[in-house]
C-alpha cells in the first residue's frame, strides 16, 4: 500500500468512525501501545482543534475524567460536561496559570498535538515546532501528577535528542514514536514519556 492511499485509507476511517481527523489513530495506537490514558483520567490536550485527540481521550476516560483541551483556534464543542476547551496561545506569559487554574489537582495525561503555521522553509519550521515541543514538556513536567504520561509531537533534528533525554531525566521510560498515521516522508515524530518520577 503506497503512503497516499494509506492516508486515504486512514482518512476513510475517521470518517466512519465519527472522528474529526485521521490524526485520532496516532493516539490510539499510543493508547494501545503504551496505555497511555486510563479511564478516570484527567487529560489536558494541547494543540487540540480540530478535536480529534479530545474525543479519543473522551471515550477512554469515561464519565468520571475529566479532558481539558487548549489551542489557538475555536473547537466546536463534543458536547460531553467533561469536556472543556480553552482558547489559549501555550507560549503567552499567562497559560501555565490559567491551565493550573482549570486542573487545580493537576494531569494524569498531557498530550500534544501542537503544529507551527508552515513557511515552507524547513529549518524554521523545524525550529519552530521544537519550541511548541519543548514548551509542552515544560508544561506537562508542571502539571503532571507523579506517575503521569505524555506524548508530544516533535521534530527529526536539532533539538530532538535533547528533548527526548529531558524526557528520560523526568520519567521512568521514554522514548521516541512514529505512529503507522503519520506521513512516511514526515519528519514528525513523538517523545511518549510513561511515569513521571521527577518533575521541574
Amino acid at each position: 500500500m503506497s503512503w497516499r492511499s494509506k492516508m486515504d485509507h486512514y482518512y476513510r476511517l475517521a470518517r466512519s468512525k465519527g472522528y474529526r481527523s485521521r490524526a485520532a489513530f496516532k493516539l490510539l495506537e499510543a493508547i494501545e501501545k503504551f496505555g497511555l490514558i486510563k479511564p478516570g483520567d484527567t487529560v489536558l490536550d494541547l494543540g487540540c482543534a480540530p478535536g480529534s485527540w479530545l474525543q479519543v481521550a473522551r471515550e477512554v476516560v469515561g464519565p468520571n475524567g475529566l479532558v481539558l483541551g487548549i489551542d489557538l483556534r475555536p473547537v466546536e464543542p463534543l458536547g460531553f460536561d467533561n469536556v472543556k476547551v480553552l482558547q489559549l496561545d501555550v507560549l503567552s506569559g499567562g497559560a501555565l496559570e490559567a491551565i493550573r487554574s482549570e486542573l487545580p489537582e493537576g494531569a494524569d495525561v498531557v498530550l500534544s498535538d501542537m503544529a507551527p503555521s508552515l513557511t515552507g522553509v524547513r529549518e524554521l519550521d523545524q525550529a519552530r515546532q521544537m519550541e511548541l515541543a519543548k514548551r509542552a514538556l515544560r508544561i506537562a513536567l508542571s502539571v503532571l501528577r507523579p506517575g503521569g504520561n505524555t506524548m508530544i509531537k516533535a521534530s527529526q533534528g536539532p533539538g530532538l535528542k535533547a528533548l527526548l533525554a529531558r524526557a528520560k531525566r523526568s520519567f521512568r521510560m521514554a522514548r521516541l514514536f512514529k505512529p503507522k498515521a503519520s506521513r512516511p516522508e514526515s519528519p514528525e515524530v513523538y517523545v511518549v514519556g510513561l511515569g513521571l518520577a521527577r518533575a521541574l
